[in-house]
Order: structure tokens, then sequence, then C-alpha cells
């Protein structure tokens, strides 16, 4: 009886490989699944190069909405950026598609799922752990940790001997990840950390050296902690993100290189496009700003460094990431209200916030005369906050047998 086998199948280099490869090398019947989460029409495609190349079922699904709804705007509630820079593009996608692609391997009777992350990166481990979390004896092949091929050019003479058009150029020489939050570059010329992106890579910003010399104000309204309209449009999660991708991509704004550190152990370069994704996380600090309690937003914070690494290591559907969610979930029910933005040459430069349940109280903060605060009561707030400092110094000054000095001496 043959074996089927479900891939997860973008049609780039790799996976057009790994199809025929299972078929002539393991002898499965490969059924491909393609998400679509914002590529555009390279869905279709890669759905028909799929059938052309052997594939006996291609499965290709509109997860836009899912996609935003469900992964992006709850990973945005927690403000994760992963070391400083990474808004997560990649890395919130896999679990989407691994679930999915667990659901087609129950749905074909399929044995097993196979992808094409390399045994060096961190997409396996974010595939597998998914897959193991929702089906805990499900199987996976994964060629680049089984097979003989070396690297990318031994892929690109096994395309050639099987005619499989790939989409690595002498040109392009990289590979490339899209969806509807971001797109990622690697490998190729870009493993050299010096090697500065060419110009052409881009595509979905401009270069800030070429934007607009005129700035473009935007702005985006959130309501419980999730944007709803941009410049007074309400949409649909995945409208919005893409009408945010276009307002931000115009004006160069998202771009990344980053050298960072892999999950497995090893350093890598990602360059990175998050035009939308990076407006609307300058918007939702500017309304967090007059919303969040100073200790909640704080321990916010504090938190979202770790849940952004949860999820750039794959533990998604992992017990401590749903409990940190349902506490971000939480602080954001208040997070309402609207930022404006101006977009210049790159930049997003907060130019007014403004919320229905503001914190920021003008009568206490102001300078002129009048108000609800009486100065005279820091004071005693500075001196109690001194205290443990006044007790240490004290402690140190009796150890060096000095006499510690009074206030007023």
């Amino acid at each position: 009886m043959t074996k089927k086998i479900v891939l997860a199948y973008s049609g780039g280099l790799d996976t057009s490989i790994i199809l025929k490869w299972l078929q002539t090398e393991r002898g499965y019947e490969v059924v491909t699944f393609t998400a679509d989460i914002g590529q555009g029409d390279e869905v279709e495609e890669a759905r028909v190069k799929a059938l052309n190349t052997g594939a006996v079922n291609a499965y290709a699904l509109d997860l836009r909405e899912e996609f935003v709804s469900d992964f992006v705007f709850p990973m945005m509630r927690s403000a994760a950026v992963y070391e400083g820079y990474y808004l997560l593009g990649t890395s919130i996608a896999r679990p989407l598609i691994a679930k999915h692609l667990v659901e087609i391997a129950k749905k074909e009777g399929a044995e097993a799922i196979s992808h094409g992350a390399t045994g060096k990166g961190n997409d396996q481990v974010r595939f597998e752990l998914t897959a193991l979390a929702l089906e805990p004896e499900i199987k996976t092949v994964a060629p680049w940790r089984e097979w003989s091929f070396q690297g990318r050019a031994d892929l690109e003479d096994f395309a050639r001997e099987n005619d499989i058009p790939v989409p690595t150029t002498k040109k392009d020489p990289w590979s490339t990840d899209a969806n509807l939050l971001h797109i990622s570059f690697e490998g190729g010329i870009l493993e050299d950390p010096w090697m500065e992106p060419p110009a052409h890579m881009f595509k979905l910003t401009v270069g800030p050296e070429e934007a607009p010399d005129e700035a473009e104000y935007v702005e985006v309204e959130f309501e419980n902690g999730d944007p709803v309209a941009i410049n007074g449009e309400r949409l649909s999660p995945a409208d919005l993100l893409a009408q945010a991708n276009a307002v931000a991509g115009r004006h160069g704004v998202g771009r990344l290189d980053l050298v960072e550190n892999r999950f497995v152990g090893m350093k890598s370069r990602g360059v990175y496009e998050t035009p939308g994704g990076t407006l609307l996380y300058h918007a939702r600090r500017a309304v967090e700003s007059l919303t969040l309690d100073r200790e909640v937003l704080h321990q916010r914070d504090a938190l979202g460094p770790k849940y952004a690494e949860l999820i750039y290591n794959g533990f998604w559907y992992a017990p401590e990431r749903e409990a940190l969610q349902a506490y971000f979930d939480f602080v954001a029910r208040s997070v309402t209200g609207t930022a404006r933005l101006k977009l210049y040459k790159g930049n997003v430069i907060v130019a007014g916030r403004k919320a229905p349940k503001s914190l920021y109280d003008k009568d206490l903060v102001t300078f002129e005369a009048g108000g609800d605060y009486n100065q005279a009561d820091a004071a005693a707030f500075i001196k109690l906050n001194a205290l443990r400092l006044r007790v240490r110094t004290r402690a140190e000054q009796k150890a060096e047998g000095k006499t510690p000095v009074k206030a007023g001496d």
C-alpha cells in the first residue's frame, strides 16, 4: 500500500526539490499544502506547480484573516519584540501553517508530514513542536536532516536534472519568505554580515532615499487592544494590515537588518521588511501611554521579551505562552484610542494620541497655577523612598569608623 505524506509547500527551491525527493527516494504519494497568508498570486502558482511536479493533491487555503486575527493581533497585544528589533513575522506564521498541516494529514489519512526547513534553522523546531503539541504521535520527515545534498547548489543541479523551475537566480541569490506581516530575506550573499543588501531586493518598501519628500500623517484607531481602523476607515484584520503595509511601505518604514540568535544555538543574519507591523507597533504604544497604568505597563513590558522568545522558539501551543496570553489579553482590554503618526523617509514619529479613558490628567501635570496636586506632598514621598539608601550609606560610614552626619548638621 502506497504511503501518503503532506508537505508544507511554497513552490520555492527547497520544497520543489523535496516534493520530487519524497516521491523518488521515499516512495511517498505527496499531498501539498500552501497557506495563503498574504503571498498573493504565488499561492495559486504554487498549487499548480505542485500538481505539475507530481503531487496527488494540492491544497491552497486562504488563511489571511485567521493569521492576523488569531495569531498576529494576539502577539501584538504583548508588544513582543525579539532581541530588541525583530517583530517575529516569520515566527508567528509557523504555528498556523503547522496547525493546518496536521489537520490535512488527518483528513488525507497521511502517515507523516514534511517541511522544507533546514536542519540548522528555527523553522524545523517551530513546525515540529506545533505538530507534536496537536498530534503527539505524528511523524515528520525532514529532508534537510536526512538527504545527501550539501547546499543550495546541489538542489539547483537536481532541479535542472528533473526539469523543476526554481526561483533563485544569479541576479537574486537569496531566499525569501513572505506573509501579510513581513517579508524575510536570507542566504546567498546575505550570509556575509558586512554585505549591504542590494537596493532592488526589497519588495514592500521603497528606499528611504527614494521616499516622498513630504511627510504623511496617518491615524490608527484601537478598540480593546486591537487596531480596527486606519484614517477613519474600519477594516477587517487582514485588510487593515495590508493597508498599513501600503501606507508605511511607500515611506520606507519597516526595514531591518539583523544578526540574531537562533534557538538551535548559532547566529544568523536576516533582512526583514515589516512596514505595517512597524506602524502598528508605534501606534499601539502611543495609545498605551495614555491608557495603561504605570505598573501594569512596566510589568507587561517585562514579560514581553519572554513571550517573544517563546514565539521565536516555536512554543505557541505551550501552556506558558497561553498563560502569558491570558494576561496580555486582560491588559489590552483598556487599550482603546487613536494614535496620529507622521511617516517620513523611514521614520515613524508620534504626532498625537487620544483615548476616551485616558489616564493622562492635565490638571495634575500642568506647570500653570492651580491643579489638583500639592507639590509639598513630594517631600515626604522622596524622604521615604530615600530611607533605605540613607540607611545603607550610614552603615558604610559606621563600618569605616566615621560618624554619620545627621540632617541639619
